[in-house]
């Protein structure tokens, strides 16, 4: 649509009409869609008359709109709308996918979100965020292994009433600059919280959360909905989360497909025979059944585990993005539109984003992040001593790791105002840590952090005075108050405690000179001897890699 105010053309699609939940489970007819009328559930548009989901292209050259004049004529009179090729047909469906590839190249690589006939599966999850924020974004993206649904009956195990298979929390920074994906192994042990889910009657049941279950049992299991997986994993990893997308095996056959294949490397000759996959060394172009079995494949490849096929999906979902992302796929009318018509056969998300607009909006939001500045990493984990078959949370590794997600740190790079910040604190001359003088309060963190934190900063620390306060006010970061006459004795406890430059806070009029600096604990307090603020750079040993590697290949 041409816009006279900007001078520009612009995308527009009209908002779905039926934007109601549908119960978790539900699933389309096998049927095939039938065309709608052109008519069909239109809205009022005046002479506009667009169809539902569909993008009005620019008019030809010489050819008047509605209510305009055909350039070139001096009469002014209104000449007959042109009829459409199948090219420029397609081109208009492809149009509205663009913005919605965008954000489904950098999130997964698995799912792409634009729905053409406004039937988009949503579960209401008693959480309606909007598909649109000012801070960062937390996407819950799951991959259930139900059997159920077309394409589907001759994988995951019989019965199965759709496990939280493959997981990964994909995190988008503030600034839209960078983006992180963590991986979920699906055996590792955690606790799953009380999960209230909506019946088909409207009414609301709460499901007994477990202790010490397997992870993937937070979808399905006991009639859980995503909604269980999703506050797991904000339990998990004390973030919060602002949508959820999930899809089922078919969407990788038919995704992989619809770009043409997608390529990946073997570093040896694999044969699993549970996955039916059979390669050789080397780089190959894999598309619909082969395809699933790469991304399901773990027996032939490092030490046969899950977390081996969580690298597999890595590299795939990596290679995915660069195809979804390329010249070849993004001007190609004919691959948006089998992508788009892929994607909306499995796609089932939250009501916040349960329309096609709502989607469109969060893609043309999140569409900033480049391929160089996306991490895929794994929740760090430890074989259970209890249990061969499962594994359990490293959480020395994985504490930090959870906490540059929740502070909104970049795996890929350090921003420069945060390297300018770091080096104006690292500037002030530390004093000697026995002449620091601090009382600490607790502002949220665990209970008896003040006192914890006092006598580890004077017995294990030397600091030379650390007063046990009370509780103060609720602060969800931990915050250091000085004066200027304290800038030593701040630089070194903050070196002390590893707080971030954002936690210090000087006075401007030094009223407060004589008496003691005053350290208010917050939640992102975790423990005595534990850094406060997040580190620049993931742990040592947390797999990962980037999104514009091309060079990983499966051992």
């Amino acid at each position: 649509m041409f816009d006279p105010n900007t001078g520009s053309y612009e995308l527009r699609l009209n908002p779905v009409a039926d934007d109601s939940p549908k119960s978790y489970g539900t699933r389309r007819p096998a049927a095939p869609r039938q065309r709608r009328s052109r008519t069909e559930g239109r809205e009022d548009h005046g002479s506009r008359g667009e169809s539902r989901g569909e993008a009005r292209l620019p008019s030809q050259r010489g050819s008047g709109g509605s209510g305009g004049r055909g350039r070139g004529h001096g009469h002014g009179r209104r000449k007959a709308k042109p009829r459409l090729s199948g090219k420029q047909k397609a081109l208009r469906w492809g149009g509205g996918t663009v913005c919605v590839l965008l954000i489904a190249g950098c999130a997964t690589g698995y799912f792409l979100y634009q729905h053409f006939n406004g039937n988009i599966n949503k579960v209401d999850v008693g959480m309606n965020n909007s598909a649109v924020t000012d801070g960062p974004v937390n996407i819950l993206v799951i991959g259930t292994d139900a059997r159920e649904g077309k394409g589907n009956t001759g994988y995951g195990d019989n019965g199965s009433v759709g496990h939280a298979d493959t997981t990964f929390l994909f995190h988008v920074s503030e600034d839209r600059t960078n983006a992180t994906a963590l991986s979920i192994p699906r055996d590792m042990i955690t606790d799953i919280p009380n999960c209230p889910t909506k019946q088909e009657d409207g009414s609301t049941k709460t499901i007994r959360g477990e202790t010490n279950a397997r992870f993937n049992t937070s979808l399905g299991q006991n009639e859980r909905d995503p909604g269980c997986t999703w506050r797991t994993v904000e339990k998990l990893m004390g973030i919060k989360i602002n949508h959820f997308m999930m899809a089922d095996f078919n969407a990788v056959k038919e995704l992989s497909s619809a770009v043409g294949g997608v390529e990946v490397c073997t570093a040896k000759d694999i044969n699993d025979p549970k996955s039916h996959l059979k390669l050789k060394a080397g780089k190959h172009t894999i598309a619909g059944e082969k395809a699933l079995a790469f991304v399901r494949t773990r027996h032939s490849v490092g030490f046969g585990s899950d977390l081996s096929r969580i690298k597999l999906q890595q590299q795939f979902l990596s290679s995915m993005i660069r195809k979804m992302k390329s010249g070849d796929t993004l001007s190609n009318p004919s691959k948006l539109f089998k992508l788009g018509n892929a994607a909306t056969k499995a796609l089932t998300v939250d009501t916040g984003i349960g329309s096609v607009k709502k989607l469109t909006d969060m893609a043309q939001d999140l569409k900033r992040v480049n391929i160089e500045n996306i991490t895929f990493a794994t929740v760090p984990v430890l074989d259970n001593p209890n249990d061969p078959a499962t594994v359990v949370l490293d959480k020395r590794k994985a504490a930090p790791l959870f906490k540059m997600v929740r502070d909104d740190k970049s795996m890929t790079k350090v921003k420069q105002e945060q390297k300018k910040r770091k080096v104006a604190a690292s500037k002030a001359k530390k004093a000697p840590a026995s002449e620091v003088r601090v009382q600490v309060w607790n502002g949220g963190g665990l209970a008896g952090a003040a006192r914890e934190t006092a006598l580890w900063l004077q017995n294990d620390k030397g600091v030379g005075e650390a007063a046990i306060k009370g509780n103060a006010a609720q602060l969800p970061k931990t915050r250091l108050e000085y004066v200027p006459s304290q800038v030593g004795q701040a630089a070194r406890l903050a070196d002390i405690m590893g707080l971030p430059p954002s936690a210090l806070k000087k006075s401007a009029d030094g009223s407060g000179a004589g008496t003691a600096m005053t350290l208010t604990l917050g939640r992102d307090y975790t423990g005595a001897g534990e850094p406060v603020g997040a580190p620049d750079k993931a742990p040592e040993g947390v797999q990962k890699v980037n999104a514009d590697d091309k060079n990983v290949c499966a051992k």
